[in-house]
């Protein structure tokens, strides 16, 4: 752009400095492909967030797996204060996965327990 002042501007003896644009008019067509280019880049960045977010979950639950692992007493605690989370939804049906010696030894659990489930 500054070549092509000089050219104009140079047989008259002047040097043009700055030149400022206040206007542009772009046409329709490349309008939408420059807002649809600036979609799929917003849309990329969210999926690079979200990707970043279900990787520190998986490590949160990589480590809570692990403390609960060293701990069976813990694991069934887990067990138990899911049932009860479940419970509270008024559900008619509830079908909770329990460990086998849960039910075949309680004496497994530390204390005594008693599992009742009422439907309404």
């Amino acid at each position: 752009m500054q070549s092509s002042l000089d050219e104009a501007t140079d047989p008259w003896g002047v040097k043009v400095e700055r030149v400022e644009i206040k206007d542009v008019r772009l046409p329709v067509q490349l309008q939408r492909a420059m807002a649809a280019e600036a979609e799929a880049a917003r849309e990329a960045r969210a999926k690079v967030i979200a990707a970043e977010g279900e990787q520190k979950a998986s490590r949160a639950l990589k480590e809570a797996a692990d403390v609960i692992q060293e701990s069976p007493s813990a694991l069934q605690l887990r067990y138990l204060q899911t049932l009860n989370s479940i419970a509270a939804e008024h559900n008619s049906t509830i079908i909770f996965p329990m460990p086998i010696n849960l039910t075949t030894n309680p004496s497994s659990f530390p204390g005594f327990f008693l599992l009742s489930l009422t439907i309404n």
